[in-house]
């Protein structure tokens, strides 16, 4: 299957990517004898609660409906946990406990006892007697220590969603006493968490004014991602979302062009453009078909320069492996302004749409979001390559973001406690900068000023159906360099690979993480 479906042979990926790999820093190693293992079997999305043990799964696909009160998504496990204790699903034994706890399994069994402590109705007494009491007595002290953290900040951001913010503030003081931004990952989540409570809290009450906060909610994070970055880099070569997004997406494309001599690639928001690099060197390994050019139209609405300087970076990097190469900049004070008349086109050219976190930006402004689809429609791209943050974090309730929010960055956290140092500087610098401000601006702002957004892919699936688009499959070819990426990184055991429907989902330990798919218009 691979031979027939992929443009280039599986010789000619491995001597593609040592080559792509070892010259541009993305890996310094692969392993010179690559079979194709299979994708795992596909897991429903909600495997974002993933297991304690094999016992506990039920309980992760029993709540698929987010609503109303307080911390709902909590609360509503509370019938799920009695029916499992009467009916004797749940029936813990020794050898479940093994390894140490994750920070999402300590989430998870700190939203369980929560429950049960803010529980006093007398048909939840049976409650008191729930497993957990039982896995919760085979803890080491620090795990021990770990969910009483956890279970003070589930209860500070009760009261806050009850407006109860005097006995919030108490509760998050506590929480400064026993966490700080370098302790073990739970300490640094609560930490953060704590801090984006304070915050909402300040505003709820006037203490700070909107105004006040607008450097920290002002700081443009989509903006500074275009930026040249040592924790960004760090990021991309020793956290494995990036690398498996990459070459995923790439292989995708050359799949979708791969009968086309003249290929146009549309770029929203290019960073780097390390990703063409590689997809350059895929085109050119062509044997059946010949490049007579390659074309890359960078939109942009701010930081001209940067583009400009990644242009020329590229310019250069296509001379060196004769790649037929041209580089175009749209610059925009405004994406309302994007139109087709703006595009140097070509009937004979395919033209490839990539979207890498771009519409989430546009999510708190959907006219922006409605005119650029349009403007996509009317180019008709072969393929439109969408990647995206797979949780929904874009509900107006605090109650329902702060849950998702919370399992979503437990579950980050976790995976930088296993790919970077603990006293690694770029660490701390992503964590604080970019997962901080991420927290604060989810939970603390709202309206306009809540300009991080995110929803999962079935929400993308009925807004692309809307203009007439059809999801795609991305390729064998795409899947087996997801899986190939995953094995390069030693915490490649902790990352994990899933189908929902025909988008792949990038997870850690079971939590999603990313999504991408691919699209084409009717």
């Amino acid at each position: 299957m691979m031979k027939k479906q992929a443009p280039f042979s599986e010789d000619q990926q491995q001597e593609q990517l040592q080559q792509s790999f070892s010259e541009y820093g993305l890996l310094d190693n692969l392993r010179n004898d690559i079979a194709s293992p299979p994708i795992q079997t596909c897991l429903d999305e909600i495997a974002k609660f993933s297991r304690i043990s094999t016992e506990l799964q039920d309980i992760i696909e029993a709540k698929k409906d987010i609503s109303s009160p307080p911390l709902e998504l909590l609360r509503n496990y509370r019938s799920v946990f009695k029916r499992l204790s009467g009916d004797g699903v749940l029936n813990p034994h020794t050898e479940s406990k093994k390894a140490e706890l994750s920070t999402s399994e300590t989430m998870r069994i700190a939203s369980a006892r929560f429950i049960q402590s803010s529980s006093g109705a007398a048909d939840d007494l049976e409650l008191l007697g729930h497993p957990y009491d039982y896995y919760f007595s085979c803890f080491s002290e620090d795990e021990i220590r770990n969910v009483q953290l956890a279970e003070i900040l589930l209860a500070a951001a009760e009261k806050v969603g009850c407006q109860q913010f005097d006995a919030a503030r108490q509760l998050l003081d506590r929480c400064d006493e026993l966490c700080c931004s370098t302790g073990n990952p739970v300490e640094r989540v609560v930490y953060y968490f704590s801090e984006a409570l304070r915050e909402k809290i300040d505003r709820e009450t006037g203490r700070v004014s909107i105004k006040g906060l607008g450097n920290r909610m002002n700081f443009d994070l989509d903006e500074d991602m275009m930026r040249p970055s040592t924790p960004r880099i760090v990021n991309h070569q020793l956290v494995p979302f990036s690398q498996i997004l990459q070459f995923s997406a790439i292989q995708t494309i050359v799949e979708n062009v791969a009968e086309a001599k003249k290929v146009h690639v549309v770029d929203f928001g290019i960073w780097s453009g390390v990703q063409w690099m590689v997809l350059m060197q895929a085109l050119v390994a062509r044997r059946e078909c010949s490049l007579e050019l390659l074309k890359i139209t960078a939109i942009g609405t701010c930081l001209q320069q940067v583009i400009e300087d990644t242009g020329k970076r590229l310019e250069t990097f296509a001379q060196l492996f004769n790649v037929p190469f041209s580089f175009k900049i749209i610059m925009l004070q405004d994406i309302l302004e994007l139109k087709e008349d703006l595009f140097d086109l070509d009937e004979e050219e395919s033209i490839v749409v990539y979207a890498r976190f771009l519409l989430k930006t546009m999510i708190s402004r959907p006219e922006r979001l409605e005119s650029a689809m349009k403007v996509m429609k009317k180019l008709n791209p072969c393929v439109m390559v969408v990647i995206e943050v797979e949780s929904n974090h874009n509900s107006p309730a605090f109650t329902n973001r702060f849950p998702e929010v919370l399992f979503y960055y437990s579950a980050y956290f976790d995976c930088l406690k296993e790919c970077l140092e603990r006293d690694e500087e770029n660490r701390k610098i992503l964590e604080s900068v970019y997962f901080g401000h991420g927290i604060r601006t989810m939970l603390a702002a709202e309206g306009e000023e809540r300009n991080i957004r995110h929803v999962k892919i079935d929400v993308w699936r009925a807004f692309f159906s809307r203009f007439g688009m059809v999801e795609v499959d991305l390729g064998m070819a795409s899947l087996y360099q997801a899986d190939l990426m995953v094995k390069q990184f030693p915490c490649g055991s902790s990352c994990t690979l899933d189908m929902n429907g025909k988008c792949l989902i990038i997870g850690w330990k079971g939590t999603p993480i990313h999504s991408i798919s691919a699209w084409r218009f009717e």
